[in-house]
């Protein structure tokens, strides 16, 4: 057992369960903002090897996830829905004008990969900050969680006893055993989770329906994982950092999770 990952957990899961359950959505909305640079930064470094992404940009775009619970405050439906129709259009303007600007210092590639970034990242934690905007959704985010970290962690302890078929060389430790499980215990956590949510707040949520959206998701987030490392084998790094001791950075961490947002968030706004 590896104490470093042990220890990293044990620190760091009491201030997502803090911030989620206790902090109101404007201020998840913050957290996840920041959540969502360090993530920037992290791929930025990575890919800094094979490119030069317009990182001011990248930067730039993560601030607007705080602002997702405001705008509606100030604005009607009809403009958000203008506005966030303009959001890819004004993105791609900037990026070509950065090459066009710079004399092609920045090059196509260099936007490819930033949009690519921005697109990935910033774009599927976008949906953990309507998920937990839902009503319900201090309950209905941990859907996304559980579904996650509990299938790495199951997918991590049981593939690291039995696994014994690989699944891919993107992430060679990776195992068919350890998969199966992960999905098995992620889904075992959420019945009970949902047994718990179902007795105290009486929401008589689906069990069947919560039980195949676990298995959906928890598949998802393991395609997210072997996503996420297919980009660092590319460029050939490890971890994206060294953040958490024993995970490798915030984006080692998050990977299945930020896979998982958009469709959980379709799921569960539909119970």
């Amino acid at each position: 057992m590896d104490v470093k990952r042990v220890i990293s957990v044990l620190l760091g899961f009491p201030l997502v369960v803090i911030i989620l359950t206790f902090g109101n959505k404007y201020i998840v909305d913050v957290f996840l903002v920041l959540i969502a640079m360090l993530s920037m930064q992290e791929y930025f470094n990575a890919i800094s090897k094979d490119a030069k992404p317009v990182r001011w940009i990248g930067y730039l775009s993560c601030i607007p996830i705080g602002f997702i619970h405001i705008l509606p405050i100030y604005f009607s439906a009809e403009i958000i829905q203008k506005i966030l129709i303009m959001v890819i259009p004004t993105i791609v303007l900037l990026l070509f004008g950065q090459v066009i600007f710079t004399n092609m210092k920045t090059n196509f590639k260099d936007i490819a990969y930033t949009f690519f970034g921005m697109f990935y990242i910033i774009g599927c934690i976008t949906f953990i900050a309507l998920l937990r905007g839902l009503d319900n959704g201090i309950i209905l985010v941990w859907y996304a969680i559980f579904a996650a970290w509990g299938t790495d962690t199951f997918a991590y302890l049981i593939g690291m006893r039995f696994g014994k078929h690989k699944m891919s060389k993107i992430s060679p430790k990776k195992s068919i055993e350890g998969a199966i499980a992960g999905t098995v215990s992620s889904v075992i956590i959420i019945a009970i989770y949902t047994l718990i949510m179902n007795n105290i707040y009486n929401l008589g949520y689906s069990y069947l329906y919560v039980i195949i959206a676990g298995i959906i998701l928890s598949i998802i987030g393991q395609l997210g994982d072997f996503a996420a490392s297919s980009i660092k084998r590319y460029v050939d790094v490890k971890d994206y950092s060294n953040l958490i001791p024993g995970h490798g950075g915030m984006l080692d961490r998050i990977d299945s999770l930020i896979f998982i947002a958009p469709f959980a968030y379709m799921f569960f706004s539909i119970i």
